[in-house]
């Protein structure tokens, strides 16, 4: 009697690659057919004045988006910036209030995940502040410091803290007890055990925080600088005061693309600390 054929499908290394093939062309064609609908459906409903009086049609917005990615630095005093230079005015305040962030959240989370103590002395300054408005801290910020560069800096700390803060500390609770066992088994330090065994193991998590907490932070600066002068959102405000709306859609365009580098660096990261999981 012969035996049957297994009917279960098997993927081999070529069949699979044309299969990411293809579905990465489909993808690509799903995407680019969906941008060019869309920006026929702009460029006719501004047209046609299906949108509000004065909306832009894609055209104007996307000659415009020309024009400032081939004049990005020019200088016509503090109020008439390129739009390159208030994109690293934004990004510099975002890396300094950043990586003061991740440099006191990081430490911290790791001390309230392997103290109990630590985390129900600590605890409730995470509840209190953590849900607080960043622009909340923007008039107290401006008192204190009396500085606009060093407030846009402190709202870029206060607001992307807890993010890292929060993941930092629950990986490091929920490290295998089985590594700790055996470091202790080993005769390791406790500052070693941290070092060699805790914060390995912690570290999908540190960086998980570490990405959320780069999208608040460039999230929130744009907020903040719509009060605080130079910087993208310094550039949308003072376009709305002009009227013109196409440079506020540029803007934004901007700030959505910087968003997704950002996002894709700290993503890339995070796959690559992501030991021990299947690909």
């Amino acid at each position: 009697m012969a035996l049957s054929k297994p009917t279960g499908t098997k993927f081999y290394g070529g069949e699979r690659e044309s299969l990411f093939f293809n579905e990465n062309v489909r993808a690509f064609l799903l995407f680019v057919g969906s941008l060019i609908a869309f920006l026929l459906l702009w460029e006719m409903g501004a047209r046609f004045g299906v949108f509000a009086k004065g909306m832009p049609p894609a055209s104007t917005t996307l000659k415009e988006l020309w024009w400032w990615s081939t004049h990005p630095f020019f200088d016509n005093g503090p109020n008439d910036l390129g739009i390159g230079w208030n994109l690293l005015i934004s990004l510099r305040r975002v890396a300094i209030g950043y990586t003061l962030a991740s440099l006191i959240a990081v430490p911290l989370g790791i001390l309230i995940g392997i103290s109990p103590i630590a985390q129900k002395a600590f605890n409730p300054y995470i509840q209190l502040l953590k849900p607080v408005s960043p622009l909340a801290w923007l008039p107290l910020g401006l008192y204190i410091l009396r500085d606009s560069e060093q407030t846009g800096i402190f709202i870029i700390l206060i607001s992307s803290i807890w993010p890292t803060l929060i993941n930092t500390a629950f990986g490091v609770a929920n490290v295998n007890p089985e590594y700790l066992d055996v470091s202790k088994t080993l005769g390791a330090s406790r500052l070693r055990t941290i070092f060699k065994v805790i914060i390995p193991a912690a570290l999908p998590s540190i960086v998980a925080g570490l990405r959320i907490s780069m999208g608040i932070a460039w999230l929130v600066i744009v907020a903040a600088e719509m009060l605080l002068g130079t910087g993208l959102g310094y550039f949308i405000w003072n376009e709305w005061n002009n009227l013109y709306i196409p440079n506020i859609l540029v803007a934004i365009f901007i700030i959505g693309l910087v968003g997704l580098i950002l996002d894709s660096i700290f993503a890339a990261l995070e796959k690559f600390v992501a030991f021990g999981r299947n690909s």
